[in-house]
């Protein structure tokens, strides 16, 4: 099993009481912290400009703005974004910005890309929100725009929703082949066929059966495709809580839903609390780590975690990598 974290930016007010000058510092020192070791083999951020679990005026920072100060400020960890929505920048421009922050990291950027689903942030930064038939659309054909532009330093294409005339992007990326690619979602007809033509690697969530029933569709598509099913590693993102006993995860919970409860409506607060507590990353070291290796033998080779406690306190990171990620690395 391999592991990722996710550094808090914000967007899930995850950085709330901490002055806006001091942020990037917070940022930056987790990121360091696991640069430092060898447990963590990835950071990542989010592609998001509003809040979660609502909209509020709490800060979200920029995602591919952190990328490229992340490249500049660690050593040795990759680095991701899972995911960023396609139509948010125009491809070929966003394949140079990759490119470009591949070259300032000496070739540790990951490609995580979807089809994008916040509804409030598309209509309120003006990029309306087309139906999922679109967007699904949008994705197909920015990543071939991706694989022309890293492999041959240009990239050219007279699609549907994208017209791209010799769009030079240069530098290309040191990495051979081109940025990793990660097709983030499990729709069935559209999105895993996508990640079977395109992907070296997925994210889709879920209970066991549904992990088994989306690697089974991506299996189908990749056989119908010609593409090396094996050869997909299957990701699954963890919302983490961790504790050393009940009692003590009752605490960080309680914590957390106070921080909500202050800056959303209490409904919308509920909701994120109710998905958090069923996460499969939330108990006790023993729990958390038997979920994750009940996916693993089911195929799960790398989980991305999100602590929400990162900011304030580390006690939690701390005790998942002794107990739970030193246990199944």
């Amino acid at each position: 099993m391999r592991f990722g974290m996710f550094i808090p930016q914000g967007w899930r007010l995850d950085l709330v009481g901490i002055e806006p000058e001091r942020q990037w510092s917070v940022m930056r020192g987790l990121a360091e912290r696991a640069d430092a070791g060898d447990d963590w083999e990835s950071v990542w951020v989010y592609d998001h400009f509003h809040t979660d679990p609502g909209p509020t005026d709490e800060a979200t920072h920029e995602a591919w703005t952190l990328m490229s100060a992340l490249a500049a400020s660690t050593h040795r960890v990759r680095l991701g974004q899972m995911c960023t929505a396609m139509s948010y920048r125009n491809p070929p421009y966003l394949a140079k910005v990759a490119a470009t922050v591949d070259v300032i990291s000496g070739g540790r950027v990951e490609m995580g890309i979807g089809a994008g689903w916040y509804e409030h942030e598309w209509r309120a930064y003006g990029y309306g929100f087309p139906p999922a038939s679109e967007r699904l659309g949008r994705l197909r054909e920015g990543v071939e725009i991706f694989r022309q532009a890293w492999t041959t330093g240009s990239a050219t294409l007279d699609g549907k929703y994208y017209q791209v005339d010799g769009a030079i992007v240069r530098p290309l990326p040191l990495q051979d082949g081109g940025i990793p690619i990660w097709i983030a979602g499990g729709g069935e007809k559209v999105t895993l066929k996508i990640a079977a033509q395109y992907a070296q690697y997925t994210n889709f969530g879920g209970e066991p059966d549904v992990f088994v029933r989306k690697s089974q569709v991506l299996q189908q598509h990749c056989a119908d495709l010609g593409t090396d099913f094996d050869a997909i590693v299957r990701s699954l993102n963890y919302t983490v809580v961790v504790g050393s006993s009940e009692s003590d995860v009752a605490d960080r919970l309680a914590r957390i839903d106070e921080r909500l409860h202050k800056h959303v409506p209490a409904d919308l607060a509920e909701r994120a609390m109710n998905q958090i507590r069923e996460s499969a990353g939330v108990g006790t070291a023993e729990r958390v780590r038997d979920n994750i290796a009940a996916l693993g033998d089911l195929g799960l080779r790398y989980a991305i975690c999100y602590f929400p406690e990162a900011a304030y306190d580390t006690s939690g990171i701390e005790l998942f990598e002794r107990a739970v990620l030193r246990e199944l690395r």
